[in-house]
């Protein structure tokens, strides 16, 4: 049997041919990302050509190869960096939100609790009551029998005072007559807030009208002497209707309000 002897012949790459698949494997490599800078030196000593009868392949060393590695673990460990800082940054956000929150809260209870305060001040202040004369003491008490009086007895006390000393509200009420009241001179009369009534009588002068609000230690007018009287002194009653006869003991009402007489 007659063989054919190949006429084809498997020739080793030229050195241009060599140099020439080298600096396309290289420029291949940067143009991917897999190696950026690489320095002449790891390429000085020409790398073992591995012959496939096709295209010769470029091995690249261990340095690059390392180089490669740590630029990756570099690009991680900014990346988890990056990502602890906003998650510290966001951490920090929300805790500043909560203390806004928080100081908001506080002192928004603190101005309740101060308009609690002074709102229980101030009713407290409302129903307190006062004396009519400040610093007098009662001269005539409650039921002191004389021909003086036209019922027989005395319907309320006389307060010390000169003509002319202020006279107060003993609490706060409205005034439901102002002006002339016969043998009580000039006189003041209030419908307290409880629903009792006070009088103030032998006055020298009314400061206030009927329909008028009035507040405890209110000055409603001056002591005097009108009416049917000996000397300036301040008449008052306590009483449960505006009218004359349902007087009840006043300094016993007073004390019963806290007032010391």
């Amino acid at each position: 049997m007659a063989f054919t002897r190949a006429t084809g012949k498997h020739r080793r790459p030229s050195r241009i041919q060599r140099r020439t698949a080298r600096a396309a494997g290289v420029a291949a490599l940067a143009t991917t990302g897999v190696v950026g800078t690489v320095a002449a030196p790891a390429f000085a000593a020409e790398p073992a050509v591995e012959q496939t009868g096709l295209t010769p392949v470029v091995t690249m060393g261990d340095t690059v190869a390392q180089k490669i590695d740590a630029q990756a673990v570099a690009q991680k460990q900014a990346a988890e960096e990056a990502a602890a800082k906003k998650k510290a940054e966001e951490a920090a956000r929300k805790r500043a939100a909560e203390a806004a929150k928080e100081a908001k809260e506080r002192a928004e209870e603190a101005r309740e609790a101060k308009e609690r305060a002074a709102r229980e001040a101030e009713r407290k202040r409302l129903n307190t009551f006062v004396s009519p004369i400040s610093g007098s003491y009662v001269s005539t008490g409650y039921k002191t029998g004389g021909a003086v009086w036209s019922s027989g007895s005395h319907t309320g006390v006389d307060f010390h005072a000169s003509s002319g000393t202020a006279v107060h509200s003993v609490g706060m009420g409205e005034v439901v007559e102002a002006g002339w009241g016969g043998s009580y001179g000039n006189q003041v009369v209030i419908k307290m807030n409880d629903g009792t009534y006070t009088q103030y009588g032998h006055l020298s002068s009314s400061s206030v009208s009927v329909g008028q609000k009035v507040t405890p230690g209110q000055q409603i007018g001056l002591s005097g002497a009108t009416g049917n009287v000996t000397g300036p002194h301040l008449h008052f009653e306590a009483r449960t209707s505006p009218e004359y006869g349902s007087d009840i003991d006043p300094v016993a009402y007073l004390r019963s309000h806290g007032v010391d007489v």
